[in-house]
């Protein structure tokens, strides 16, 4: 029985001191990543195998023994903006491209592909997009991309320019798609911000770099623009009321002040009518109107 009891014991130890497996599904992702981008280092560092090199050796030797025809052949030149991918026999050759100036090639077993790593700019044709508040606007934008890493440019994609070109138009949809009406006539710029970040997350794995997106253009509908005026319109004139109610207002309580002051002193009054017909006067009118003594006025409002 006590035997029987130790065992027992010793299997939930051994249960209980193995190491718990992680799953293999969360390692997955990071795994293929990983794989993605050594995939390239391992080629170039993979051998061409024996019958590769016997090809380039038979090659070399027939470019030496026909040096003067083969060096023409083999020196070639890239200007300062640009690299060159060397394929020798199907394979790339090193890690990183050549270039700037005169670097030589193997005739008949090495090709080579010039890549310009100048900013280039393209238009974003115009893209009829429905906001998210139900209303179709026409949109059109501007791209500013380059290369960075011509290696990957030219082994992961086969065209990257139009690649970009297609790329740039669905997320211009994709973005502008959650996005109201009003947003996208007055924050352009978090809009630009948004697309440049996916765009350029999305091109990274073909070694292109998205430098600056612009929204050039916002094209409403006819109809919409109407409606837009006489709303704005609209606004407008109920300010200008407001405005000049205020006036109005203001306007009362100065000459409520300036009563208070002239009843205080009836002096005032006769030096205002003065005030006026000088005024008058001025003006070269035919008709001078002569104020009434304050004397008379005053013994007929007693009476009153």
């Amino acid at each position: 029985m006590k035997n029987y009891i130790r065992s027992i014991n010793l299997k939930n130890l051994k249960t209980l001191t193995k190491k718990p497996v992680a799953p293999r599904h969360m390692d997955m992702e990071s795994e293929r990543g990983a794989q993605s981008k050594q995939d390239l280092i391992n080629d170039s560092n993979r051998g061409l195998g024996c019958c590769g090199w016997i090809i380039v050796i038979i090659s070399a030797i027939f470019s030496i023994l026909v040096f003067p025809v083969s060096i023409f052949i083999s020196i070639k030149i890239v200007k300062e903006y640009e690299r060159a991918v060397i394929f020798r026999l199907g394979r790339i050759t090193a890690r990183k491209a050549k270039g700037p100036g005169i670097f030589f090639v193997i005739p008949c077993t090495d090709s080579f592909i010039k890549v310009d790593l100048r900013t280039v700019s393209f238009d974003i044709p115009p893209q009829e997009i429905l906001t998210k508040d139900s209303v179709t606007v026409s949109v059109d934008g501007v791209v500013y991309f380059r290369v960075s890493n011509p290696i990957l440019s030219v082994a992961n994609v086969s065209n990257a320019d139009y690649s970009t070109r297609l790329l740039a138009q669905t997320t211009l949809r994709n973005v502008l798609g959650t996005k109201n009406l009003s947003e996208v006539l007055s924050d352009r710029e978090s809009i630009s911000h948004s697309m440049q970040a996916t765009l350029d997350q999305a091109t990274d794995s073909w070694g292109i770099k998205v430098e600056r997106v612009e929204i050039k253009d916002v094209k409403l509908p006819q109809q919409l623009q109407r409606a837009m005026a006489a709303e704005a319109e609209a606004a407008r004139e109920a300010r200008a009321k407001v405005i000049a109610a205020e006036g109005e207002m203001n306007a009362s309580r100065a000459l409520k002040e300036a009563s208070l002051v002239i009843a205080e002193s009836p002096s005032a009054l006769q030096l205002r009518y003065l005030q006026t017909l000088n005024t008058i006067a001025a003006e070269k009118n035919s008709t001078i109107i002569f104020p009434l003594p304050m004397d008379l006025i005053s013994h007929f409002m007693n009476k009153k």
